[in-house]
């Protein structure tokens, strides 16, 4: 288990150093995305419209944040993890159509490590930490389809040294959530 401190984008370079259990700590920006922000991506990709955002090399954060407007600023209360797994079906297209290198969420993701391969990591924020994740974003840059609501627009934070952030999927195709579920149940089909 190795510690990186890297930065937005992430390069192809980054991605290969990885390797699930790693722990990573990120700089530069990332862009908060949840069920919501995953669907309007994908519609707007099918009619062939331009996003209001740049999705290039992309960190995409699993997160629904708190945020209180002060003046004509905006910023961050609260921004822990949401769980992952309800992103797993839009992800696989949204990786095929755009190049995203870092999903960070809770939880872990199903049926992604392959989508993942050679293009993108799964990074995965300990729940529960939404204060402590706030404290690692220093500026709310802008928000996108506030119409979705706050916790489904899509935010774009500047970061610095954000996590701790475990590997849970590297973009070798190794999966952490996959193992750890495989000896479960292998463990737990032994005691029957």
């Amino acid at each position: 288990m190795t510690e990186f401190h890297l930065s937005t984008p992430l390069g192809k370079s980054d991605l290969d150093q990885l390797s699930t259990g790693d722990i990573v700590y990120l700089t530069g920006t990332v862009l908060t995305a949840r069920d919501e922000a995953h669907a309007r991506i994908l519609e707007f990709t099918e009619r062939g419209e331009e996003l209001p955002f740049d999705l290039e090399g992309a960190a995409i954060y699993h997160c629904g944040p708190l945020m209180k407007q002060k003046d004509d600023k905006w910023e961050v209360v609260a921004a822990g993890p949401t769980t992952s797994a309800r992103m797993s079906k839009m992800t696989p297209l949204l990786l095929e159509k755009y190049n995203v290198t870092a999903l960070i969420g809770k939880g872990g993701m199903n049926n992604v490590a392959g989508p993942l391969k050679g293009k993108c990591v799964y990074l995965a924020f300990t729940g529960g930490c939404a204060a402590l994740a706030a404290e690692n974003i220093r500026e709310v840059e802008t928000v996108h389809w506030p119409d979705l609501g706050m916790p489904e627009a899509v935010w774009v934070l500047k970061v610095e040294n954000f996590g701790p952030l475990i590997v849970g999927i590297d973009a070798k195709g190794n999966d952490l959530f996959g193992k750890i579920e495989e000896k479960a149940r292998n463990v737990f089909s032994g005691l029957r």
